[in-house]
């Protein structure tokens, strides 16, 4: 029997490409070599047909080229020859308003092209049954993988030291400025308990520009951005409290973001973790015991997937999360008042966003042995579940019965 021969053309080498692209299909190869072979291809040849037609699938996330339309024009000719096309999709097409790149979107359309793109595929791809949801409005054929964890990779094998303290942490990108500021209703309250506990902000990052604008001519310019300019300043700002929560020496070599400030600070409330590369970004997990994962409620974070959910579990963290979208997949509140339930988690309401952050990170400050449990019962939920393996079975299931 011949093998099934699929081409991926992933959106980029740092990012998103590596779990709905990259990872997914290195592992195909890897554990079901004997009935596929896999091609990755990041710039395809848009008008030479003939190029595609020894591959039975073509996967792609989003679009097949940075030219939405010229992608869709090639989409449409791979249907034509029978060449079975799958397009993957992890995040709603249209960013929120306070998202950084809402108006370029909305300016050039992407989120319509975006759509046009799911509406041509003949498959759909995507990351939670939440967002399949909303997807078969546009394309009935639609299949949920999961992102999911290599548990041999070396990044999610990074010893956690022991500590006196109960250290909380958040890791993420530079969009989620309207996301942390939930937590306002934690770090504010923080003095009482911070004796007790420590607070990481992972991924701490002073690179980008700005464009400045000549009022009078109307002339764009743009400048290397200065640190303090950075969303990351910001985020800062809500992890000390506004700095309260730190020394003022501390406060000082902060303001200088250098990367080697040395160990004197070590025990300083707040710790600044810088940015890592995509190959070696979960280490971070490693540094703290609690994940914190707020999100606001609009539809572009309830379409989201639940990677934070699953990082934390295979680093068998704790994990306080919004209760709300990708988070309630796998995630049981546990408490029942003031009672513990068997849950596996801490979840927040939305309109108790002002008070029970404090509330219950206190209460996981204040049980260190809490903080264990959770996070043991945590990995158990997600270790088979989100194991790269066993998702990649799924899907050589499913290559198999549409080919």
């Amino acid at each position: 029997m011949s093998k099934i021969r699929v081409l991926v053309v992933p959106s980029d080498r740092t990012g998103v490409g590596k779990f709905r692209s990259l990872d997914p299909h290195v592992n195909l190869q890897k554990n079901f070599g004997d009935e596929f072979h896999v091609d990755v291809e990041y710039n395809p040849p848009l008008d030479n047909i003939n190029f595609y037609k020894d591959y039975q699938i073509v996967h792609f996330h989003r679009t097949m080229s940075g030219d939405y339309d010229k992608g869709r024009e090639l989409v449409e000719k791979l249907n034509n020859e029978g060449i079975i096309t799958v397009m993957d999709i992890d995040d709603y097409w249209l960013p929120g308003i306070e998202h950084p790149i809402h108006h370029i979107v909305v300016e050039n359309k992407v989120h319509t092209r975006i759509m046009n793109n799911i509406r041509t595929a003949k498959y759909v791809t995507t990351t939670t049954d939440i967002f399949a949801s909303e997807i078969s409005k546009l394309n009935k054929n639609v299949v949920v993988f999961p992102n999911a964890i290599n548990p041999d990779e070396h990044q999610f094998k990074a010893v956690t030291e022991p500590s006196d303290k109960v250290r909380v942490g958040w890791l993420g990108g530079s969009s989620h400025y309207h996301d942390l500021t939930i937590l306002d209703g934690l770090f504010n309250r923080m003095t009482d308990i911070k004796d007790k506990a420590q607070a990481f902000l992972c991924g701490f990052d002073t690179r980008g520009t700005v464009t400045e604008i000549n009022k009078a001519t109307g002339e764009q310019t743009r400048r290397k951005m200065e640190p303090h300019e950075t969303i990351w300043a910001k985020y800062e700002e809500i992890f000390t409290n506004r700095y309260k929560l730190i020394s003022p020496e501390y406060h000082k070599e902060l303001l200088k973001y250098t990367q080697d400030i040395g160990n004197q600070y070590n025990d300083e409330f707040y710790q600044r973790i810088w940015t890592q590369p995509i190959s070696s970004y979960a280490k971070n997990y490693a540094k703290f015991d609690v994940s914190l994962a707020p999100i606001k409620n609009h539809i572009f974070n309830r379409m989201k997937s639940q990677l934070k959910v699953i990082e934390a579990g295979f680093y068998k963290k704790a994990i306080v999360a919004s209760d709300l979208g990708p988070y309630t997949i796998d995630l049981k509140h546990t408490f029942d008042g003031v009672n513990f339930v068997d849950g596996n988690a801490v979840l927040i309401e939305e309109r108790k966003n002002h008070k029970d952050w404090y509330k219950y990170v206190k209460r996981l400050v204040d049980n260190p042995n809490l903080v264990k449990d959770l996070g043991e019962r945590l990995y158990e939920t997600v270790k088979d579940k989100y194991d790269l393996n066993n998702v990649t079975k799924q899907r050589a299931e499913f290559y198999k019965s549409i080919v």
